[in-house]
């Protein structure tokens, strides 16, 4: 993979502004923060964070890649507010589970998710080396 980062751009912190990567490709549908029980443990966000991660990772195993794979991902997230709030707490989730790798990202605020106890959806897309 290659990070592009346009010269004279400022770099971002926590994420990158393009992937370039080639290989197989993983598609991980939205994960949510819920358990496999599909029960919530936590109604906190940043908790409802690291187990949406948890089960990002848990799908991507499945096709043999990791954290190291991810090229793309777009959060869905219900309050800004919540978000911000928490973000030490997700960078500390973020990089026990993720390391230091940092895809392309969006955060998109939403009215709400299709499960009503869900604070944060992740959509996963990762580039496997061929």
């Amino acid at each position: 993979m290659r990070i592009l980062q346009p010269q004279g751009w400022p770099r971002p912190r926590g994420y990158a502004n393009g992937i370039e990567a080639e290989g197989r490709m993983v598609f991980v549908a939205g994960q949510i923060g819920w358990d496999e029980q599909g029960a919530f443990p936590s109604s906190d966000f940043a908790a409802q964070f690291r187990q949406a991660l948890l089960n990002t990772l848990a799908v991507l195993k499945e096709a043999s890649a990791g954290p190291e794979h991810v090229t793309r991902m777009t959060w869905y997230i219900t309050r800004r507010d919540e978000y911000t709030t928490s973000l030490p707490r997700l960078g500390a989730a973020w990089k026990e589970l993720m390391g230091l790798n940092y895809p392309a990202m969006a955060v998109i605020i939403v009215a709400g998710l299709i499960e009503q106890e869900a604070k944060i959806e992740i959509e996963t897309t990762a580039v496997v080396p061929g």
